[in-house]
């Protein structure tokens, strides 16, 4: 407050007058606002209304906007995207989501807002995931369910955004499994990329599941928790041997994980981001009613490749590495993700610290998260003009 004692009227009867007016106002604005609670804000009774509210604030309104949501043709089948930005002039960003299965675009309304006003942000719903699960016949699609599938899409996705937007680079931010492809992505393709941005990297999958394990097991000694000392116990030694991590014995891990904090720094697991996803504009209520459905579909295709991955055996790569690390993340160890990061090669790479976050980094630090892609990210596309 002394900083700013100047800024006050010096004379005594001055001073209670502003205070007065001041007063004043705030009376008035609280009458008003209520008021205009009372008779025109709209008030969500459904999904439909809370859904219609986050859409019409976030619509884009500026002259060379983007705000498209449509399904394009990848790999023989319909895949749901979502295309936003202020200016298509910018340069685009596609992130590709976790899980297997956990998609981000349903509960990009909370923390993607601010990226639009400096990047094209493409949400992909990958294939057996979200609104592109439900677009299709599972039974059909599930032979398809394989990793180097995954890969070709995601590199058809690229494809078309290069072509249908006349770029011959893009930005690729894979968040978890999505670090899985947008790394083959980077690996095979450097010249398609401006940069990949690892968020929640994977690295060696078998030695980060044991890590998380110990995690778990270590908070539920501190706290005496028996429960989980039992439960976690009971798939011990876990992620060790020739065996396959089994979804039973995965979801045990994960449980316990959660609850102590390992996926969202300080909460007991991700149910505030999943209840989120319901109030997704882009997703319809058969949408919303699938999301988990969809996520146990790509589990039990995926799974058992996605925990025996050891990424930290690639080197090099030949576009600028740019990684989003939790201080926090025993979901996907974010200690291996450093260590690996020291010793890979890239023309330039940087690393970036979430000092109060876990796994889920944009919806825990939304507000570094893009200051973090504004200062380190944006301008590595040196061929876009700054609008």
């Amino acid at each position: 407050m002394h900083a700013h004692a100047g800024h006050w009227p010096a004379d005594g009867r001055v001073s209670m007058r502003f205070a007065l007016l001041l007063t004043m106002a705030s009376i008035c604005f609280c009458i008003g606002t209520t008021t205009a609670r009372a008779d025109d804000a709209p008030s969500p009774k459904n999904r439909a209304e809370a859904v219609q509210i986050i859409a019409d604030l976030r619509h884009i309104v500026t002259p060379q906007g983007i705000e498209r949501h449509e399904k394009v043709r990848i790999g023989g089948i319909d895949q749901w995207v979502s295309i936003r930005g202020t200016d298509k002039r910018n340069p685009i960003l596609l992130m590709v989501h976790g899980g297997p299965g956990w998609v981000s675009m349903p509960t990009s309304w909370y923390f993607q807002r601010g990226w639009e006003e400096y990047f094209t942000v493409v949400q992909w719903d990958q294939r057996g995931a979200g609104s592109t699960y439900v677009a299709n016949d599972p039974a059909a699609v599930a032979p398809t369910m394989t990793p180097e599938r995954m890969i070709a899409d995601t590199e058809e996705m690229v494809s078309w955004l290069r072509k249908e937007f006349g770029r011959d680079k893009i930005f690729l931010l894979g968040h978890s499994w999505g670090s899985y492809l947008g790394l083959e992505v980077a690996k095979r393709h450097p010249d398609w990329l401006y940069a990949y941005i690892g968020v929640g990297q994977m690295t060696n999958m078998p030695q980060s599941e044991r890590d998380g394990w110990q995690f778990a097991m270590d908070e539920a000694k501190k706290t005496s928790n028996t429960q989980a000392i039992a439960e976690l116990n009971s798939i011990a030694p876990y992620g060790s041997g020739p065996k396959p991590i089994t979804l039973a014995s995965l979801m045990v891990q994960r449980k316990w994980l959660n609850q102590f904090g390992g996926m969202v720094y300080g909460r007991t697991g991700g149910q505030a981001e999943g209840a989120a996803m319901a109030l997704s504009p882009e997703y319809t209520d058969a949408d919303v009613a699938k999301i988990g459905e969809a996520s146990e579909y790509s589990l039990n295709k995926l799974l058992d490749k996605v925990l025996t991955l050891d990424l930290s055996r690639v080197q090099k790569l030949d576009c600028p590495l740019v990684l989003f690390l939790g201080r926090h993340d025993h979901n996907v160890s974010s200690s291996l993700a450093a260590a690996w990061f020291e010793k890979v090669q890239a023309p330039s790479k940087r690393l970036v610290w979430f000092e109060n976050s876990a796994h889920e980094v944009a919806v825990e630090e939304p507000g570094k998260t893009l200051m973090s892609l504004v200062k380190y990210v944006r301008p590595l596309a040196a061929d876009v003009p700054n609008n």
